[in-house]
């Protein structure tokens, strides 16, 4: 897609392109990482074929981790606090890009945009604010579009809470583009810093996924794993310490009976309720019953596995069956993890998500090409059966790149 005329002409020409090169960005509440991929889409809207042409991930610096986290869970802070970290992850979504096309060895001029979901730092849930959700991602669409001079489409989340949703989960559009299949009824599993599914029932449309938050994910196995190593380690590498512990059942049952695991879909959530202030109060009720970090790392894992499966049996199964599981993000790496979530789940495949020819790590990254792409196509991105938003809406916010020599208006 040539670049040509003002950056409005640009914009407004990407519906009618034949072939544009889109590049989706894609932070998750692990703060862990910039996931980035370069995605060549051909076609219009849902209609559209894909190639992801390369895929990078780009550590956080320490620094700039800690702060995410650390601000992600203030109860008062300094709003040049925000201004400083939004510009910060604005920088280095910028360079993963960067890193990302000297890899391929595309020029910035070749892409047509970025799909920047940037770092959620709060996600208040529709009914822990009054019946509004509210969520926050940072990351500077504007310092994204300066340094690279191209089209940035941002904050997606915002317009479906005003249509009256969640603002999450958004993936579920991109599951049924990519996923859907007429004979099996699938469950799409994302187990990242939070667990959510999309649920495709054999031959259903687009109204009839129904997607949701499950609970916690990896997050609270994080925290334990930060606070217990004062912050030198970020995760249980392939949950080798949980294997060696052992679940405690009392303590799994408590965590089950919080009242967020028996309210139905839809449904959010985030770090406010399953972040590093749980893992620090699953350590205050662990440790006086004697448990050692790996045995709050294997009841952290099975709270995990179960809080899926229950959801799955309670929410899935009676609207249409469950045939198989198809797991992706940073949990699919965790062993004990997966073990749990097979026995919870006997009698139904779990496999990774690389079985249906999607790399599980480029997922997400994957996802927030799309949506942009929907965006410039002038298309909605949310699916009210999934965020419970009133209506269908175009997503997001355009900060148009200017490149050398091209007239801004």
């Amino acid at each position: 897609m040539k670049r040509h005329g003002t950056v409005w002409d640009r914009v407004a020409s990407y519906r009618t392109a034949g072939e544009r090169l889109v590049i989706g960005l894609m932070t998750g509440t692990s703060a862990d990482g910039v996931d980035a991929a370069l995605v060549r889409f051909r076609g219009h809207g849902l209609d559209a074929t894909h190639e992801v042409v390369a895929y990078r991930e780009t550590a956080l610096s320490a620094a700039l981790r800690a702060e995410v986290l650390d601000l992600a869970g203030a109860a008062e802070l300094a709003p040049e606090r925000l201004m400083r970290l939004d510009a910060a992850l604005g920088d280095t979504y910028a360079d993963a890009v960067a890193a990302l096309l000297r890899d391929a060895r595309v020029a910035p001029s070749a892409v047509a945009a970025i799909g920047s979901h940037g770092q959620t730092v709060r996600h208040l849930p529709r009914g822990e604010n009054g019946g509004r959700a509210l969520t926050l991602q940072l990351g500077s669409a504007a310092v994204l579009a300066e340094r690279t001079g191209i089209d940035v489409v941002s904050d997606f989340r915002t317009r479906d809470t005003v249509c009256g949703g969640e603002g999450a989960p958004l993936v579920p559009i991109v599951d049924w583009w990519l996923f859907r299949d007429a004979r099996e009824s699938r469950v799409l599993l994302n187990l990242g810093g939070m667990a959510n599914v999309t649920h495709l029932p054999a031959g259903c449309g687009l109204s009839g996924l129904l997607a949701f938050d499950t609970g916690p994910g990896n997050a609270v196995l994080d925290g334990l794993v930060a606070e217990a190593s004062a912050g030198l380690a970020r995760q249980d590498e392939g949950g080798r310490m949980a294997a060696q512990g052992r679940v405690h059942q009392g303590l799994l049952e408590e965590l089950l009976a919080d009242p967020f695991f028996a309210v139905a879909p839809p449904r959010s959530t985030g770090r406010e309720r399953f972040g590093e202030a749980y893992a620090r109060l699953l350590r205050e009720i662990a440790e006086p019953l004697g448990l050692s970090l790996e045995d709050m790392l294997a009841t952290a894992a099975e709270l995990t596995a179960a809080s899926v499966a229950d959801a799955v049996a309670r929410f899935l199964e009676p609207r249409g069956g469950v045939d198989a599981v198809y797991a992706s993000g940073g949990g699919v790496r965790n062993a004990t993890l997966m073990v749990a979530l097979r026995r919870r789940l006997e009698g139904t495949r779990v496999a990774r998500l690389d079985e249906l020819g999607v790399a599980s790590e480029a997922k997400e990254a994957l996802a927030f090409a799309l949506l942009a792409h929907l965006t410039l196509c002038g298309l909605p991105g949310n699916v009210p059966a999934a965020t419970g938003a009133r209506v269908p809406a175009v997503l997001g916010h355009i900060t148009p790149g200017v490149a050398p020599g091209e007239e801004q208006e």
